[in-house]
């Protein structure tokens, strides 16, 4: 009997016992291609020799240093790095172990950063509905993933949601994208209206939303709008690209594409590649300004933040993307994958929309294409193809409640970025493949 608190209790999974590339295999021999990078996390794939090199070498000089006491090397050049090629007005990073924490912080940092400012009377949070912000209490409170929420609902802080940006589902068919735009921005502004500007510290959300709608995209113009009323009311904007940042979507920071920077933004899982458990959370100088004019600290920390090896291996692993050019590459492959999902899937009476930026892909699964009828929740069909697939020597990452936290199915894809094109139309094989079996 496994002494393993496992995820899930009813099956027991595979062993992995080696994993090179875009490839693990587990203990009867079995490989799988990893065609959701774990959660969107191997974008340098698996056992990457530049990365492991990295983290011996810091290992041998200084492991592990704590933040209380002292710098390091490893986090001064790290920090350095991300400010660099961050967001335009980022100022400093601050380091933690994950993107739960990497958003806790952020949530912290915005309220103090108004009882900094002299403006303790504001506490409620907005966001929206279908997000997901992680699993700590306070990022679980303000994402809008149902299912997640439920049963903790009581130990949750009170916040504040509005729609997704959601083209597929929500969008009229007389509505142009700017309209469609226009209107959300319209219901946060009645949000921030009902609450009172001088209650609400922050809107918070993802820029391409993850694992909880599938990889959905904001309509063009969206966040400009967002922006503009955050600046407007005094607000500030939290951006959360744990899962659809460092690279995935073609650039670096996924907002680049949106023309906006956020004021607080959290990141992770790119960041490290899997190699290493880290994640951190970028400020801007306006935020970081309030800290050095007022208290001169945070009021928060934990105890592996800026861990040296961590941040060794984040460094290389953000300095490969650089010398590689893997964000032309991530291109180059998110528009072959279009292509070749488009010719498999596009008719497909069962795929309603296939959506997404670069290798960060979703196909939501509908009972009827033209209704966009989802199947039944009760058949858990994102869990059989999930199973299906891994039949076929396959790694994807469904998710059902993509609707409304109960309605609704999708599968994402989100494959290393060193992916080679041949693999691109074995996961498209295997995938429908598997769809279909299920089905």
């Amino acid at each position: 009997m496994t002494r393993v608190f496992h995820r899930q209790l009813a099956t027991f999974p595979p062993v992995a016992v080696a994993a090179n590339g875009y490839t693990i295999t587990d203990s009867e021999g079995k490989t799988y291609i990893d065609a959701c990078g774990g959660a969107a996390v191997s974008c340098l794939g698996h056992n990457h020799p530049d990365v492991l090199d990295a983290m011996k070498a810091q290992m041998n000089s200084v492991a592990y240093a704590h933040t209380g006491f002292f710098t390091t090397k490893a986090a001064e050049e790290l920090a350095d790095h991300l400010v660099e090629h961050g967001p335009e007005g980022t100022s400093q990073v601050y380091f933690v172990s994950g993107g739960s924490e990497a958003m806790e912080a952020a949530l912290k940092m915005a309220r103090q950063y108004f009882v900094e400012t002299g403006q303790p009377e504001k506490k409620f949070f907005i966001a929206r509905k279908q997000s997901y912000h992680g699993n700590t209490l306070g990022a679980l409170a303000v994402g809008g993933n149902e299912w997640r929420r439920v049963q903790f609902a009581p130990l949750l802080i009170e916040t504040h949601h509005v729609s997704p940006c959601y083209e597929y589902r929500n969008r009229q068919p007389e509505e142009t994208t700017e309209a469609y735009a226009d209107r959300l921005a319209s219901e946060l502004e009645a949000k921030i209206a009902e609450l009172g500007a001088e209650n609400v510290i922050a809107f918070v959300a993802e820029t391409v939303v993850g694992a909880t709608a599938g990889a959905v995209p904001p309509v063009p113009g969206y966040f400009k709008r967002i922006r503009e009323i955050c600046d407007r009311n005094g607000i500030l904007l939290i951006i959360d690209e744990v899962m659809c940042g460092m690279g995935r979507t073609g650039t670096l920071h996924a907002c680049e594409q949106e023309g906006v920077a956020p004021d607080i933004m959290a990141i992770a899982k790119g960041l490290g590649g899997g190699f290493v458990s880290i994640g951190a959370t970028l400020v801007s100088d306006k935020v970081m300004q309030a800290f050095r004019d007022g208290s001169k600290m945070f009021q928060h920390g934990h105890t592996y933040m800026g861990h040296p090896t961590a941040c060794a291996g984040a460094l290389a692993v953000q300095k490969i993307f650089q010398r590689d050019k893997l964000m032309d590459r991530v291109q180059h492959l998110g528009a072959l994958f279009r292509e070749q999902l488009d010719a498999r899937f596009g008719q497909h009476p069962h795929i309603g929309d296939i959506r997404g930026r670069g290798l960060f892909i979703g196909l939501e699964l509908v009972r009827d294409r033209d209704s966009k009828e989802p199947f039944d929740p009760s058949l858990k069909i994102h869990a059989k193809i999930k199973s299906e697939a891994m039949k076929r020597g396959l790694m994807v990452y469904p998710m059902g409640g993509t609707i409304d936290g109960v309605r609704g199915a999708h599968v994402l894809l989100a494959p290393p970025f060193i992916l080679d094109e041949t693999a691109v139309g074995t996961i498209v094989e295997r995938l429908g493949d598997a769809i279909d079996s299920t089905i």
